[in-house]
């Protein structure tokens, strides 16, 4: 029953769930009928929304199409716990925050009620659905079901209407360093660029390059597959260091989108055996890993 209960969102939960989300880019969508209007000042965001960032010059756009036309997609929420009369976000924080620039003073929503689980899943499927999310923010997405719900990439494309490649792609931008995924989330990297860093040993190093030179793909691609060239000019010692093929590397890329970790395999030539190593950024990677690997995940 318990196994049952952890991947309920990918039949008909998750459809009923996605339902009530609509992608929002801006007000101008055909408007749904709410079940009520109430007081801005009794709604409060979710303290554990997923999504962080909310940038100003969108919220200022959304707030003057709400000036215009009005709130066109109710807000879902659920009943505030301890609070009655309050409610809480489940989707749709940013036309709240918009609404209050536009100084509403009622806002229409669709009330429900979720529990802890769905209020997330729903809040992560609607940052997903999101046009304007940056690459690193979907990928966080798609980590989050898949640990907190048991739902498998097939499953979230299938569901989500996207190819598996594309999630996976973007999985394993999470096993690049912070800084880099940084970079990402600014736009100064695009995740094209940033995918060809991903078996680099040395991938700040290279994305730095890649924006310093303004490096087409194509050449990030070639400068990543290009040995590093000593810094002496003396003639080298004739070691070449030689490069992975690409199953080992698909199969790196697999492994460490599955795991939320940076893996290496490196496959002694000439024999069975090689070492992989996983790279864990934080206790509780670790911790989660070792529940993995006892069973108690």
């Amino acid at each position: 029953m318990a196994e049952k209960k952890k991947t309920r969102g990918l039949g008909r939960g998750l459809s009923a769930l996605m339902a009530d989300v609509t992608p929002e880019k801006t007000e101008s969508t055909q408007r749904q009928a709410p079940d009520r209007s109430i007081p801005i000042e009794r709604i409060v965001p979710n303290p554990d929304q997923p999504r962080r960032r909310f940038a100003e010059s969108h919220l200022a756009e959304l707030a003057e199409s709400i000036k215009t036309k009005g709130v066109i997609q109710p807000l879902i929420v659920r009943p505030r716990a301890g609070a009655d009369g309050e409610y809480e976000i489940v989707a749709g924080e940013r036309r709240w925050r918009a609404a209050q620039i536009a100084q509403l003073h009622e806002l229409p929503v669709l009330i429900r009620d979720f529990d802890d689980t769905e209020v997330l899943e729903v809040a992560i499927i609607e940052n997903i659905q999101r046009a304007d999310l940056n690459p690193i923010e979907e990928a966080a997405g798609y980590r989050q079901l898949m640990e907190k719900f048991g739902h498998t990439q097939e499953k979230l494309a299938e569901a989500l209407g996207k190819s598996r490649s594309h999630i996976a792609n973007l999985l394993r931008l999470l096993t690049l360093p912070d800084t880099v995924q940084t970079m990402v989330q600014t736009g100064d990297l695009s995740a094209g660029h940033a995918r060809t860093l991903i078996t680099s040993d040395t991938p700040l190093d290279m994305a730095k390059r890649i924006v310093a030179e303004g490096l087409s793909v194509r050449d990030a691609e070639r400068l990543v597959k290009t040995p590093a060239k000593p810094k002496s000019k003396a003639p080298t010692s004739g070691r070449v260091k030689t490069s992975k093929d690409a199953d080992t590397k698909a199969l790196e890329g697999e492994l460490s989108a599955a795991l939320g970790l940076k893996v290496t395999i490196d496959h002694i030539a000439g024999h069975d055996g090689g070492t992989m190593v996983l790279r864990y950024k934080s206790f509780d990677q670790l911790d989660d890993l070792c529940a993995r690997l006892t069973g108690d995940h």
